[in-house]
């Protein structure tokens, strides 16, 4: 095996290897001495099943808006693909993301360019645009966040007692460290992810391609429908979550603004380059349930049912995609 092909296979391994490997050693760190057994006792007795499907209406809402929003961006570039098409490349890129983070970008622009011969490099461009909006938005939903907490702490730390030493204890701790590792896995994700886009666009020559892609948002026809997809992207998301805190009786009472600060918390975890935030994500809210009186126990049981039931969610999505996709483009095919 020459020399080039084993460096090529080693540095796919390690993509495939090092976000596994990261979220699992953050998950046996955070559930460290944990009684799995509860879980089955919430489940056959604390669980409001009704309030977990129901928030599930809201994942799937979110990524037939976020489809909807991505037909929007391509059409500035002359391409027309089918609405069908688009929600179906999303769901197939979030089941995508499972095995390989960040892949599943790549994956979705890939699924219009085999059903619909949209430009691939274009629509690369749309999705990183997309990135962008999405990071924007976080940032100003957490501004937003912080800036109605500084008087709700306060009445917080009254009404539970909770010692305010717990969050000096935060940053003394272990949970320290676990923030420094998963802040250096973001550096490293970026790096590859620069270095794989620099090669791509020096072999290939699509750095135009991607340019006219990034810049669609100015076109986009429709700013008032692309902004409501956009707000209605990210409200379904929060929803979601939200909705998720009534499935148990030990978190049904939280209200909307520790949700709101767990939501964005957790959403800034899952940009930690493991599969679907596995590890950083249960860190991330374990930590901010525990701030607003959850017990410890229960905080570890409502993130893993929680996360576990979304991530089963984007699997069935994925695959469903696979399926659909085919059979929607069948007679496509037939006339090509």
């Amino acid at each position: 095996m020459k020399r080039t092909e084993l460096k090529k296979i080693t540095g796919k391994s390690l993509q495939i290897a090092f976000p596994l490997l990261l979220g699992a050693a953050i998950l046996v760190w955070t559930y460290h001495g944990f009684d799995f057994r509860s879980i089955w006792q919430v489940l056959d007795g604390g669980t409001d099943y009704g309030w977990l499907l129901f928030s599930l209406v809201f994942g799937v809402l979110g990524h037939l808006f976020r489809g909807w929003r991505w037909m929007q961006t391509l059409a500035p570039l002359g391409e027309h693909p089918k609405a069908a098409n688009c929600v179906y490349a999303v769901f197939v890129s979030y089941a995508a993301n499972l095995v390989i983070p960040r892949v599943g970008e790549v994956s979705r622009c890939g699924v219009l360019a085999k059903y619909d011969g949209v430009s691939f490099s274009r629509s690369l461009g749309t999705v990183v645009t997309e990135r962008l909006i999405d990071t924007l938005c976080v940032l100003l939903i957490t501004g937003f966040t912080l800036l109605i907490q500084s008087r709700v702490f306060a009445a917080f730390f009254r009404k539970t007692g909770t010692n305010a030493s717990f969050l000096t204890g935060l940053f003394t701790s272990t949970n320290f460290y676990i923030t420094l590792v998963c802040i250096a896995a973001l550096l490293v994700l970026a790096f590859f992810l620069v270095r794989n886009l620099t090669v791509f666009a020096r072999v290939r020559g699509i750095i135009r391609n991607v340019w006219e892609g990034c810049r669609s948002l100015r076109d986009v026809r429709n700013l008032p429908l692309f902004v409501f997809y956009t707000a209605a992207i990210w409200g379904c998301y929060f929803l979601q979550f939200y909705v998720s805190l009534f499935c148990f009786d030990f978190s049904a009472g939280l209200g909307i603004v520790p949700a709101l600060v767990m939501f964005v918390v957790g959403s800034i975890a899952v940009a930690v380059p493991t599969p679907n935030g596995a590890g950083p994500w249960h860190f991330a809210v374990i930590t901010m349930m525990m701030m607003y009186g959850v017990d410890k126990e229960e905080a570890g049981i409502f993130a893993l049912l929680v996360h576990g039931i979304q991530t089963l969610l984007l699997i069935l999505l994925g695959i469903y995609g696979l399926v659909a996709l085919p059979l929607t483009n069948k007679g496509r095919k037939e006339k090509s």
